[in-house]
């Protein structure tokens, strides 16, 4: 069981103060929280992504790569790549990047996003947004599968024998998941492909929930890739706790109720009753994590929203420690009972062994006239065999 967290990058006042973090500070504090997120032992640190305010989520690669020379151990995934709007060709190359400069410390949640001007932004038409989810990722899979790609489809420029660069490390590519809040065409697509499907989890009660989680079960079941049970589950969650349950629930009210998601709707009783959040203590935030198996059956991955709202850095941080405190008994909880053929969450060590073993993917190529020599060189040596050589 991976556990982790992952933040959408907003830039919210403070309600308690009124202060607003510059971009800059937010910027900064996510590389603090995922240092913290290692530091406390997590699995997993994921960012979203988002290109307008107010939130800092654009170009994930960047963060990441950062992070990932700040860290040795925890997985670095994004919360949300807009497969829809984000060339598959800069996909493939970015995340192979990445895979190398971390070790393989690397994998990927595919999504369309929740801001729907992002489409024109990129010169896409959100009525076409399961198609283009659907289409580029079939060309990503080409992309990072086949050393020379030739491809045509209906949303992007034709490629006619194109390698995309750098190869994935060791010839794996990085493990993806599919991530949704309510589209079934995605969990469809996650069955189909045999890759991990991650339900948001955080704003539907946990009927919806349920009912996702066992759409994609029973089609990953129908296209052969195992029994249900062994489908590649992940779960979002949200919390807030202090030692002592009203503290936690006197301090994040405000926040609560200023949220730019939730806030001025239903009230924060109504909302934690309806949904995962919990705010509370230790032992009700571990119990509540621990009752999701109920509906979603074991599962492979939980994240945590925990910066949001306008909470200030040292708040989050201290969140962090007390998840660290509570971490040693849950994943003893996601253990219990867990069947021995429910398989663990895909690392980039299991899918190499998967493959049999590491193999170099580089792609060796020859020289050709129109990049590899100079020009100077070519006309030399024309003019040599003129009897005249030609001299730069």
């Amino acid at each position: 069981m991976q556990i982790g967290i992952f933040t959408v990058g907003d830039v919210t006042t403070d309600p308690t103060t009124g202060r607003t973090p510059t971009e800059q500070e937010r910027i900064k504090a996510t590389v603090a929280i995922a240092r913290k997120a290692e530091e406390i032992g997590l699995d997993v640190f994921a960012t979203g992504e988002h290109h307008n305010p107010p939130f800092i989520a654009s170009n994930p690669t960047a963060t990441l790569a950062y992070i990932g020379a700040l860290t040795e151990r925890i997985i670095l995934s994004t919360a949300t790549t807009l497969i829809t709007t984000t060339d598959p060709v800069l996909i493939a190359e970015d995340y192979a990047k990445i895979q190398h400069l971390t070790d393989g410390r690397v994998d990927l949640m595919m999504g369309r996003g929740n801001t729907g001007p992002v489409y024109p932004w990129f010169g896409k038409d959100i009525r076409q947004g399961i198609n283009l989810a659907v289409e580029n990722y079939a060309l990503l899979r080409r992309l990072w599968s086949e050393d020379v790609v030739s491809w045509e489809g209906r949303f992007r420029t034709p490629l006619q024998g194109y390698t995309s660069t750098p190869r994935p490390l060791d010839g794996v590519a990085p493990f993806v998941w599919h991530g949704s809040i309510r589209s079934p065409e995605i969990a469809e697509q996650a069955a189909y492909y045999g890759d991990g499907f991650f339900h948001n989890h955080i704003f539907w009660p946990a009927g919806h929930t349920q009912q996702m989680v066992d759409l994609y079960r029973r089609r990953f079941e129908h296209y052969g890739h195992g029994p249900a049970d062994t489908a590649i589950v992940g779960l979002g969650g949200q919390f807030f706790m202090r030692r002592n349950s009203q503290d936690a629930v006197a301090e994040f009210r405000p926040y609560f109720d200023n949220a730019p998601v939730y806030g001025h709707g239903p009230s924060l009783e109504d909302f934690t009753e309806a949904t995962p959040l919990t705010v509370g203590s230790p032992q009700q935030v571990l119990e509540r994590t621990l009752s999701f198996r109920e509906y979603a059956g074991h599962y492979q991955r939980q994240l945590f929203l925990l910066d949001h709202a306008g909470l200030p850095l040292k708040t989050v941080l201290e969140q962090l420690d007390l998840l660290g405190e509570i971490l040693p008994d849950m994943r003893r909880g996601f253990a219990e009972g867990r069947p021995a053929h429910v398989p663990d969450a895909p690392t980039h060590a299991s899918l190499v062994a998967k493959a049999g073993g590491a193999s170099d993917a580089t792609v060796y190529a020859p020289a050709d006239a129109a990049t590899g020599h100079r020009a100077e060189d070519a006309e030399g040596a024309v003019g040599a065999e003129g009897g005249a050589e030609v001299r730069a």
